[in-house]
């Protein structure tokens, strides 16, 4: 087993503690009337161009669907996050049924140590392998039940058949640390506050809409490129 899984504790701690410090209050209010599939408001604000570029230019984020689409849907996401189970269920059903629909994966390992050790490795097929792979990685691992830890991680690099030694490498590199410090930070400065969160037409979304909702936001852009028009 690889030094990272017994090594990453504090900078587990770390991580969790800069996203909960830099998430600017805002994050919980809804600027916009955007609305889930059971009818609630959906916590969102705007942010800045410039904040929502950098959403999908980090240097962990995987386009998993149509690069040259028409919308692009960022998501920030945690692998032991409930919500996010079903948001990829949900998104995965979105991106077959709208073939322009440009989405972006960025692993957001902050809901403890199993999540930042099981990260790593979705980082490094990230990394090193195709996105069709990464996304097949994404799919597999939501696939069984119970916490997703680094071990699962590898036991699903195993059962895709990847490169194991070389993805633990790379996992356990500091280039991998920065980056995942990097996503912490930026998550915070979005004000993502929880998991999912959204970033689509400058507009931060907090929290698992629906898929529904989410079509409905990706419409509403694609018709007057504004999340609600």
């Amino acid at each position: 087993m690889p030094n990272f899984l017994t090594l990453l504790k504090s900078a587990a701690c770390l991580l969790v503690a800069a996203v909960l410090l830099t998430a600017p209050l805002h994050a919980q209010q809804a600027q916009f009337p955007i609305t889930g599939d059971d009818g609630r408001p959906i916590a969102n604000h705007a942010l800045s161009r410039e904040q929502a570029l950098v959403a999908e230019r980090l240097p962990g984020a995987v386009v998993v669907a149509n690069p040259k689409g028409d919308v692009t849907l960022v998501e920030f996401y945690d692998l032991n996050c409930p919500y996010c189970r079903r948001a990829s269920a949900d998104l995965d059903a979105m991106i077959k049924a709208d073939r322009r629909l440009r989405l972006v994966l960025v692993p957001y390992p902050v809901l403890g140590i199993a999540s930042v050790l099981a990260g790593r490795v979705e980082l490094a097929v990230a990394r090193t392998l195709p996105p069709e792979t990464f996304y097949r990685f994404h799919r597999e691992i939501y696939a069984g039940r119970g916490v997703i830890d680094g071990a699962r991680a590898i036991a699903t690099v195993r059962t895709l058949g990847l490169d194991e030694d070389k993805l633990l490498m790379v996992a356990d590199s500091d280039e991998l640390t920065e980056i995942m410090k990097t996503h912490a930070r930026t998550g915070g400065a979005l004000g993502l506050r929880a998991t999912p969160g959204y970033v689509i037409a400058g507009v931060a979304i907090v929290g698992h809409p629906g898929r529904k909702a989410l079509e409905q936001v990706v419409a509403s852009v694609r018709r007057c490129g504004k999340v609600v028009c």
